[in-house]
């Protein structure tokens, strides 16, 4: 494992390509989905070697719903078998799940696998590992502004701290890195308040291709830039 200099407290992943990787094999759609879902298990854990601490997926937004119907039953049908695999491994490593958006739209099984493995974990320290699903970075913005005049709140006492109290990633630190694959150079209404001073990295690499080397490259890159937060 390579030494690097400085590391993120927060990493968050932008996972694309996985479509575009099986499209290329001549493979359905959601032959890529579940590559992907191997690319993320290597990533946990290589990233838990290096004791990063906090880990966050765009796992599934808002504007996924908008793909073909078929695509989108089994990509959460596959989010489930993953979620219900992998949680008790997950626990015993001491990792925290967090589910970040919206939990009612989702398939009554799927959503029953996300509450079951938060709950399951919720008292673990070892990384945090939050899931977005039907989430987007607006919305979550909306929510928080909604959420502020339900509770009353006058406005002169409204500041960022406060704001960012009623955000879905209430409890977890800003992001330092957002890392996507696939070759696209945008954020894709994710984490639009959290993200206000990370560092991005962008690959063409698609996500079922993107290994620990490259993982690594990413880290180095981070490493080595200068972060000045609108100072000097």
């Amino acid at each position: 494992m390579k030494e690097i200099s400085r590391l993120p407290n927060h990493i968050a992943f932008i996972m694309d390509g996985n479509g575009r990787w099986a499209e290329k094999r001549g493979l359905p759609r959601l032959e890529g989905h579940s590559a992907g879902l191997e690319t993320t298990r290597s990533v946990i854990e290589h990233l838990s070697k290096y004791h990063i601490k906090y880990v966050t997926l765009y796992s599934f937004s808002t504007e996924n719903w908008n793909r073909p119907k078929d695509e989108v039953a089994g990509l959460l049908n596959i989010l489930e078998r993953s979620i219900e695999k992998e949680v008790k491994e997950l626990h015993k490593r001491g990792v925290r799940i967090c589910h970040l958006g919206h939990l009612e739209r989702l398939p009554q099984h799927l959503r029953q696998a996300i509450e079951k493995a938060v709950e399951l974990t919720k008292n673990n320290t070892e990384i945090t590992l939050s899931l977005a699903f039907d989430y987007g970075g607006r919305l979550e913005i909306i929510d928080a502004v909604r959420n502020i005049i339900a509770d009353g709140i006058s406005p002169k006492d409204i500041n960022e701290r406060l704001f960012n109290s009623y955000l879905y990633t209430a409890d977890l630190p800003d992001v330092d890195l957002v890392v996507r694959t696939g070759g696209d150079l945008r954020i894709s209404n994710f984490l639009l308040w959290q993200s206000a001073y990370s560092e991005y990295y962008f690959t063409s690499v698609l996500w079922p291709d993107f290994n620990t080397q490259e993982l690594d490259k990413a880290l180095i890159d981070y490493s080595q830039r200068q972060r000045r937060f609108g100072g000097l």
